[in-house]
């Protein structure tokens, strides 16, 4: 459950993605998704990116196979669909400690992955 908690964030974040800096609308305490969800990179380039401003969280990336599937999946969404992968990780209790833990690094993932 940790990996997919971690995937799903990274998805979510672009990300690994990949911002959670300012609020989504969600509600105030919570973080901003909106580069992840708006986010134009491909996996190859939020994947490098990752690696780059994070190389531990791109090693656990980089060795699950759930982690991958879910950052591509979520990649490959739509922003509204994204918006509601975000909104659902976010409304789970047992994700918080994980949304508020790498909330910066997907927030500058999401930034620079246009850069790799």
């Amino acid at each position: 459950m940790i990996t997919l908690s971690l995937s799903r964030l990274s998805a979510a974040a672009g990300m690994l993605a990949v911002g959670l800096t300012a609020q989504t609308g969600i509600a105030s305490a919570d973080p901003d998704l909106s580069p992840a969800i708006n986010t134009t990179c491909s996996y190859a380039q939020v994947v490098s990116a990752l690696n780059a401003q994070s190389p531990a969280a791109g090693a656990q990336l980089n060795g699950s196979p759930t982690a991958q599937a879910a950052l591509r999946g979520f990649l490959d969404s739509s922003p509204d669909q994204r918006r509601q992968i975000a909104e659902e990780l976010e409304s789970k209790p047992q994700s918080q400690p994980y949304v508020q833990q790498f909330a910066g690094l997907v927030d500058q993932v999401a930034n620079t992955c246009n850069n790799y």
